[in-house]
């Protein structure tokens, strides 16, 4: 009777769903984005089949699809580029990680769900995600100016290229109010590039300001007592990121007799977000760092 019950142990294993012995997740950091935005996906496989998977060989084994609320599917301008082949072992996970925006149609606000379909071919089966829903929500424009390429990108003495920054204010999940800076072409009506900046307390009032070399100084207050200031270039890069407190007086932006962009006031406080890094996270980030847990492979974004 021992015997029997062992063999149907095994058989009710083996004739399990590929879907319980191999599942795929999405997660995301946020839910919401602006039209343009990155929409960075991290797709979570595990493997609990008892045996090694051998994945990425052909260039559809993992796709993605996007759905609008009213069931219409969202228009693809490509496939979403998936890292390559490799082998997944019995009981581990990977974890690979995408940006969709730039391989679909999402220009209008609305409420959308991705899911994502990995093809198993040697068992001639689909595993499919459980949707993920995503808003698109529209900011609200608080500045912008336009700008002139300086001559090391446009050329010496040729007619510069235009540009423009616009700084968007979007209310996060209705309790958060966070800054956005847009980089468009002259006319506004192609986007070049357009990110997240960070929380801004909902009393605030940015400071942007534009320097000879046509970088945005942007400086905000991003809690009670601290204010974050960001330098961005006419790549729309961020070159410059710091942590300012208020003491004694706030910080302020004021433009020098060089046309250079300081700030002025407050105590800068270092952070691990700096760029480029303070002497301190410099030093700490040259520290060993301790290894990745075995149960888990990370893979970089593409």
């Amino acid at each position: 009777m021992k015997a029997l019950g062992l063999w149907s142990v095994l058989l009710a294993a083996a004739l399990l769903p590929a879907s319980a012995q191999v599942t795929v997740e999405l997660t995301q950091e946020q839910e919401q984005f602006l039209p343009a935005e990155s929409i960075p996906v991290a797709v979570r496989i595990t493997n609990r089949s008892g045996q090694n998977l051998r994945l990425g060989q052909a260039e559809d084994w993992l796709t993605f699809a996007i759905e609008a609320r009213d069931n219409q599917v969202v228009p693809e301008t490509g496939e979403v580029p998936v890292a390559g082949e490799f082998v997944l072992e019995s009981s581990r996970v990977v974890t690979l990680r995408v940006d969709l925006a730039p391989y679909f149609l999402l220009n209008r606000p609305g409420r959308y769900s991705i899911t994502a379909t990995m093809q198993l071919k040697g068992w001639n089966q689909d595993i499919r995600s459980q949707p993920k829903c995503f808003d698109i929500i529209q900011g609200v424009k608080l500045w912008e100016q336009e700008i002139g390429l300086p001559e090391s990108v446009s050329g010496t003495n040729a007619t510069p290229e235009v540009r423009k920054f616009v700084l968007q204010q979007a209310n996060y999940l209705k309790s958060q109010v966070r800054l956005y800076v847009r980089l468009t072409d002259a006319s506004g009506s192609k986007t070049l590039r357009v990110f997240p900046i960070g929380p801004m307390v909902s009393f605030g009032q940015p400071e942007p300001q534009v320097d000879k070399f046509s970088n945005m100084h942007l400086l905000f207050q991003s809690g009670p007592h601290s204010y974050s200031y960001f330098v961005i270039n006419p790549d729309g890069e961020i070159i410059a990121r710091r942590t300012y407190d208020y003491v004694d007086k706030r910080p302020r932006l004021a433009p020098d007799a060089e046309g250079k962009v300081l700030v002025t006031g407050g105590v800068r406080r270092p952070a691990s977000s700096d760029i480029p890094p303070s002497k301190a996270e410099a030093a700490a980030a040259d520290k060993p760092k301790p290894k990745p847990s075995p149960g888990e492979m990370m893979f970089p974004e593409p």
